[in-house]
């Protein structure tokens, strides 16, 4: 199936991110806390970090606002230990879900997600049961303009290390491996290139092609756990129908 699938969701997921802005703030400031608690407040030699400091600059996090997160950071987690913890399953249609967390209270997150899962007539299940599906990447969308030339940017891209380039209907795909995706940002960063999604990513192998009852369920379902402060990333096989969230 064309990277146009994992595009449109993506543009569908930012929509949401932008009535979201608030919240997505507020996650986005807990992981960068995370970052700086785990390898310091320097962004030079803290790649986790520079990762989440790109992430924050693609979903329009101010700069200040960005700093106050650095600078809070080892004071508002000196007594708070998040975990990462990943939990996946099904929604609707058999549609693979893969819920990432941070939090500080593994068995209050366990039960708001599945009861998100129950809901909507989905089911969390173990452990691997779905991330075969995936594959974890470093994932750089670029939306298209008049100033950007797709052959430059193309040869941008894979000159910095990426593995691969697509252009779809309104945005270039650059896709690279998670060891790689720092530094090609970075090149990229450095060439005055703005992205619209900048970040690791689990990017489905296969999709499920829902039909609009069923979208309109599973969107619920992803909104709701979205919607949860635990939650950091929601990554979906989903193809919702054409002219879908338009």
């Amino acid at each position: 199936m064309s990277g146009h699938s994992k595009w449109a969701n993506i543009k569908h997921k930012k929509g949401k991110q932008d009535a979201l802005r608030g919240k997505i703030f507020t996650k986005i400031g807990k992981e960068i806390a995370v970052a700086v608690k785990e390898g310091g407040a320097n962004p030079e030699s803290n790649s986790r970090l520079r990762d989440a400091i790109a992430k924050a600059k693609a979903n329009n996090m101010p700069s200040d606002n960005i700093k106050r997160a650095i600078q809070r950071a080892s004071g508002e987690l000196g007594n708070v230990n998040y975990e990462t913890i990943v939990y996946e399953g099904y929604g609707i249609s058999g549609v693979a879900v893969i819920v990432e967390c941070l939090t500080e209270n593994k068995n209050r997150t366990a039960g708001d997600i599945r009861h998100a899962f129950d809901k909507f007539g989905g089911n969390m299940g173990t452990t691997g049961c779905v991330s075969f599906m995936f594959d974890k990447k470093g994932l750089i969308i670029v939306e298209k303009d008049d100033s950007i030339d797709e052959d430059e940017l193309m040869m941008m891209a894979l000159d910095a290390g990426a593995e691969d380039f697509s252009s779809e209907e309104d945005a270039y795909e650059i896709i690279t491996s998670p060891e790689d995706f720092s530094s090609v940002r970075e090149a990229l960063e450095a060439q005055g290139i703005n992205f619209a999604q900048a970040e690791i990513s689990m990017i489905p192998t296969t999709y499920t092609k829902l039909d609009n009852e069923s979208a309109v369920k599973f969107e619920k379902m992803i909104d709701m756990m979205e919607d949860n402060d635990d939650v950091q990333n929601v990554w979906h096989n989903a193809e919702f129908p054409d002219g879908w969230g338009e």
